[in-house]
């Protein structure tokens, strides 16, 4: 990747807080139901995350939490926002599937969305990476785990843009979200191990200047992160994924979001990016 000046673009996101967050069931390798979940310290992260994206000079939106959906805090999978059109998502779970309805009504309560509901199971950004830059613009969509392959096709339909197919092979990276990241329009960075070995071979000919992570740097949900362009917002866990940002151009930010790790997600999973 060139080291050409990392420029950060002004994004509109859409957050919800962990009012409500615990570990009551486990859909995941990360969740551990014996282990208590301290939501005060969930909350004070959470804060911290949102005022550093506002300090950066983001909108955020703040969602409604709902008591009984623990895990409505990863508000990136509610939905995918595409140049203001919304494909909706339909979870695989039971215990998160009222969280697509509280999405949906965000939607239509809020002026200038064309929100178009799916058919096809899919987590929303979860398992969908937007970028506009790159080819003309481009959607990679993951799956082998909870997104149904089905509504790839189905997102491209709805968005009007090319949508790529990534098979996810590794239990422990559910979500294209752990295991790849835009850092910004056109440049992405990824965990070659949590793919299908011709799903590498795709990335490698779209991406052959992306940043490449290690499974350490996975583990550590160093890819579950949110950039603006220049400056990379990661959970303080991942100091040697900062490095490597860092090496490309950008500017790490970390903070603390060590208590949402243990519902199995990260930066990325509290941080929905909205399209109009």
């Amino acid at each position: 990747m060139s080291h050409m000046e990392r420029l950060p673009r002004n994004r509109t996101y859409l957050m919800c807080p962990p009012e409500h967050f615990t570990v009551e069931y486990a859909i995941n390798p990360w969740m551990d139901t014996t282990v208590a979940v301290d939501t005060r310290l969930a909350v004070k992260q959470w804060d911290q995350l949102r005022n550093t994206l506002a300090d950066l000079g983001h909108v955020v939106h703040v969602l409604d939490p709902e008591p009984g959906l623990p895990d409505m805090v990863y508000s990136a999978n509610g939905a995918f926002s595409v140049d203001g059109t919304v494909y909706g998502a339909r979870f695989r779970h039971p215990q998160r599937s009222a969280e697509a309805v509280a999405h949906q009504a965000f939607y239509l309560a809020n002026e200038g969305w064309n929100f178009i509901a799916p058919e096809h199971v899919n987590e929303g950004e979860g398992d969908f990476a937007y970028l506009p830059a790159a080819y003309g613009g481009i959607v990679l969509a993951g799956y082998g785990f909870r997104t149904d392959p089905a509504a790839h096709a189905e997102a491209q339909e709805a968005l009007g843009r090319p949508v790529i197919s990534l098979k996810l092979v590794d239990p422990a990276f559910y979500h294209l979200d752990t295991a790849l990241a835009a850092l910004d329009d056109r440049h992405v960075t990824y965990y070659p191990g949590a793919f299908s070995e011709a799903s590498q071979r795709v990335l490698r000919q779209l991406f052959p200047d992306a940043v490449i992570a290690d499974r350490a740097d996975a583990e550590a949900f160093g890819l579950n992160l949110v950039s603006d362009g220049r400056h990379v917002i990661l959970n303080t866990e991942a100091v040697a994924m900062g490095h490597k940002v860092r090496d490309a151009g950008y500017l790490p930010v970390h903070v603390d979001l060590s208590e949402l790790k243990r519902g199995g997600g990260s930066i990325k999973c509290a941080v929905a990016e909205l399209r109009p």
